[in-house]
């Protein structure tokens, strides 16, 4: 059902099965999937919206980054099936850079969170009640970003990282783990997020030593990393290539 007072562009599509609240706005250049919910006061523009979305009163996706850089380039915002966006998010186009800020399926960004011009947000990632995130901030599939957090624009946020309320996050965080603080700092792993995700006993293992060798064994990253090189685990595999990987470095325990 799409209401009476609700704005819709001549250039917008909306598939069957599309419910659109009480003076949405929904502007140029906007696809909204079959079984999507758009709520009142909404405004949506050079966005494309999944399957199954809901997005709550008062959201804003699409409208232009907050970057003093961008003068009118092409972009859009590509929201994944089953995503929910409650009260007063807003998240902001791509600049040239990307042309694109990107959000997985099953998001959750609970209300009055912020993801700015070209994030990407893995799948299921969960961000908390006036999370701020900057300019290409990365976040990882499964992560749970708390309230009132913040990560600095181009941070990238580990698979299945845990972080604390009111962390503020200035450099890289590795998958799996758990963070807190101003400036955060690694309060060990994930262990129940990946128990959670049903991951094997042996994955778990190898990630623990991986954290050991890492962080507690005092030798050089470098070494640590030459250490770890030929592991057979997938997982640690992984954390190794992010850190390799990681331009602003990488959060440490204290």
């Amino acid at each position: 059902m799409i209401h009476q007072t609700a704005s819709i562009d001549e250039s917008a599509i909306i598939e069957d099965n599309v419910d659109i609240g009480q003076n949405a706005v929904i502007g140029k250049d906007v696809v909204i999937k079959s079984g999507s919910s758009i709520g009142a006061n909404t405004y949506i523009e050079f966005a494309e919206i999944g399957n199954n979305c809901k997005i709550s009163n008062s959201v804003s996706v699409g409208t232009p980054p907050q970057d003093l850089s961008y003068k009118g380039e092409p972009s859009k915002v590509y929201i994944g099936d089953n995503t929910v966006l409650r009260e007063f998010v807003n998240i902001n186009r791509g600049t040239a850079k990307t042309g694109k800020t990107v959000v997985g399926k099953n998001c959750y960004f609970m209300a009055s969170s912020h993801a700015a011009h070209d994030c990407r947000i893995g799948d299921n990632a969960i961000i908390g009640n006036c999370s701020m995130l900057g300019g290409h901030v990365q976040v990882g599939d499964n992560a749970f970003i708390s309230g009132l957090a913040g990560v600095h624009q181009f941070c990238r946020v580990g698979k299945g990282v845990m972080v604390a309320g009111g962390t503020i996050i200035t450099m890289d965080v590795i998958h799996h783990a758990m963070c807190h603080g101003d400036r955060a700092v690694l309060s060990g792993l994930n262990l129940v997020g990946m128990k959670r995700r049903k991951m094997a006993a042996k994955e778990i293992e190898d990630i623990k030593e991986a954290y050991k060798i890492l962080f507690m064994s005092k030798l050089l990253l470098s070494d640590a990393l030459a250490k770890l090189e030929n592991s057979a685990s997938e997982h640690v595999r992984e954390i190794t290539d992010f850190i390799k990987a990681s331009k602003r470095g990488i959060v440490r325990p204290e």
